[in-house]
């Protein structure tokens, strides 16, 4: 996603404070993409975003309900899981422009499961495998991606 080397992530303790910088970094409302390999830790860090951001309850996996809602004091987030979708047109289906809260957060994990009727991400953060650990790429694709990554510099 981009020619630097990333952002070195040698623990899973790394990609959830990832996480927590990404949310502690959030002023507005932003739609990211999380891309990468099964196992890459895409869940992980939406789990420890969803958590920074201050939802209290359980942050379960949107597996096999292909989204899962949660209310911070400040605004909604919803965490897609779109590994099990057949096909792009089945996000109508769910209702996804029932989603689109001008100062929502969207965390999507297979973005490219629902190209064509997903709207475009803020920020695409695509997460490999290096020996050891990984390496996490982040590319803003807005204005507001590009304010949360100088943002995420600061902490």
């Amino acid at each position: 996603m981009s020619s630097d080397p990333g952002v070195r992530l040698a623990t899973a303790e790394d990609t959830a404070a990832l996480g927590v910088r990404l949310a502690s970094a959030c002023r507005e409302g932003l739609i990211i993409f999380l891309s990468g390999e099964l196992g890459a830790g895409k869940t992980a860090l939406a789990r420890a975003f969803i958590g920074a951001m201050g939802y209290q309850g359980r942050i379960t996996s949107p597996s096999y309900a292909l989204v899962e809602s949660y209310r911070s004091p400040s605004r909604s987030i919803f965490h897609f899981d779109l590994y099990r979708l057949a096909e792009p047109e089945e996000l109508e289906f769910i209702g996804v422009r029932d989603y689109m809260e001008p100062d929502a957060v969207w965390l999507v994990e297979w973005p490219e499961h629902g190209a064509g009727v997903l709207p475009p991400p803020d920020l695409e953060i695509a997460l490999r495998y290096a020996q050891p650990g990984r390496y996490a790429d982040l590319r803003p694709s807005s204005e507001s991606g590009r304010k949360l990554l100088e943002r995420l510099q600061k902490f």
